[in-house]
């Protein structure tokens, strides 16, 4: 029995599926390969992820392949409501609603490992942690999962390192056609879009801070310098801040940044990078915001302890007074502001990494018993073929390397 918020509301979640489902082609041929193939026929899938139009279609594709799919949120306030009531009243198995409590999201992941999945996608790792705590009975027929972000993939390679991984995991994260276009251009654009759309408020001639230079902090930088603004990069890493250098942007200590910045945002993976000696000295109207999987980018409890007063401005931007009369505005509580205060990643982009999801699924499934329990890379071959398709949707065509060529290339000089 799902457990969502109304029922009522499927008919403009399946607005926004159909809409979706006309902008991801890749996912539309395999969801063709899936009907005729029946790769899932008797197997049961769990998936937490965030709950909007892109990850339903995924769903209905995993289904259309013979699975059972029980689906529920990765994240308190990236569910849409409608949206979930679209898949339960197509007979999914829906546990989700935005705005839950902590009591309430850990129940409706319970709830969703209770099916005893054969399969599962995870996205920030607590599918698998609840799988090797409360939960480890629930794991008896888990062939293996996917993971699909960064932060879940840091979990997974730590949980493998100190020998404690049940199960085989695939990074779907690293695969090719995850990372190098959903960290980047998708972060990168669903992060402005949240927050514009959020703030009503000029990118242009702001400064913009962005914490972390990985694959999802490039592309917000990148698009917030094509938007106008003087941005600023915060890194711990000496490489990749040569590299934000290189690309253009100056890179400060936080301690310096906090001081000058217009815009603040997070996308590290990290705990406590904004902090109370960072608040102590930020701009009257200084915007905070997070594009990292969990809300603790940004020290909320000593932001709070530091303001005479806590208000909420408009829809997703909290107001913190400070003692001088400074306000600071957390925008969507300090949660992932393209999910929680917009519609994530653009539907093209998602194309490429839930396509890489389903084949990952489906090497699960034909490959039970001979896996190892630690953590894979996405097969070569996956990413080649969800990039071949994408290219060709996109009208673009490759070259082919004649046998003389193959020749010269591998010759032993």
């Amino acid at each position: 029995m799902s457990e969502i918020k109304d029922i009522s509301l499927a008919p403009s979640g399946n607005d926004k599926i159909n809409w979706v489902k006309s902008y991801m082609p890749v996912l539309n041929i395999i969801e063709k390969e899936f009907i005729k193939n029946q790769p899932f026929a008797g197997k049961k899938i769990a998936m937490s992820i965030h709950l909007e139009a892109k990850t339903a279609y995924l769903a209905k594709v995993l289904k259309a392949g013979g699975a059972q799919v029980s689906v529920t949120g990765c994240n308190p306030l990236s569910t849409q409501d409608d949206v979930a009531a679209a898949l339960a009243a197509d007979g999914f198995e829906v546990n989700a609603y935005r705005g839950v409590t902590e009591e309430e999201y850990e129940k409706h992941l319970k709830k969703t490992l209770s099916c005893c999945p054969d399969v599962m996608i995870d996205d920030g790792g607590d599918l698998t942690h609840l799988l090797h705590g409360e939960c480890r009975e629930y794991g008896k027929n888990l062939i293996g999962g996917a993971e699909e972000t960064t932060t879940g993939i840091h979990r997974l390679f730590a949980r493998a390192a100190a020998g404690e991984l049940d199960y085989t995991m695939i990074d779907v994260n690293d695969a090719d056609c995850k990372h190098l276009f959903d960290n980047r251009y998708g972060t990168g654009q669903s992060t402005l879009d949240g927050i514009m759309n959020t703030t009503n408020l000029i990118i242009a001639g702001k400064n913009v801070v962005v914490a972390g230079y990985g694959w999802c902090g490039r592309g917000v930088a990148m698009r917030a310098k094509g938007m106008g603004a003087r941005v600023y990069v915060t890194e711990i890493n000496p490489v990749k801040a040569i590299e934000a250098i290189m690309d253009g942007f100056t890179v400060l200590k936080m301690d310096d940044a906090a001081k000058i910045g217009d815009l603040f945002i997070t996308v590290t993976g990290c705990r406590d990078v904004i902090r109370a000696e960072h608040f102590e000295v930020m701009r009257d109207g200084a915007l905070l915001s997070n594009s990292g999987h969990f809300d603790v980018e940004i020290d909320k409890n000593a932001l709070a302890e530091m303001a005479d007063e806590i208000w909420t401005r408009k829809p997703n931007i909290t107001g913190y007074r400070m003692k001088d009369g400074r306000i600071l505005n957390l925008l969507a509580e300090g949660r992932l502001v393209n999910l929680a205060a917009g519609n994530g990643h653009p539907a093209e982009i998602m194309d490429m990494s839930f396509a890489i999801q389903a084949k990952s699924l489906e090497y699960l499934v034909k490959n039970a018993g001979k896996l190892e329990k630690k953590v894979y890379q996405v097969p070569r071959e996956i990413d080649n073929e969800v990039a071949a398709l994408k290219l060709q949707s996109m009208g673009g065509g490759l070259d082919v390397l004649s046998p003389e060529q193959e020749a010269y290339l591998n010759q032993v000089i």
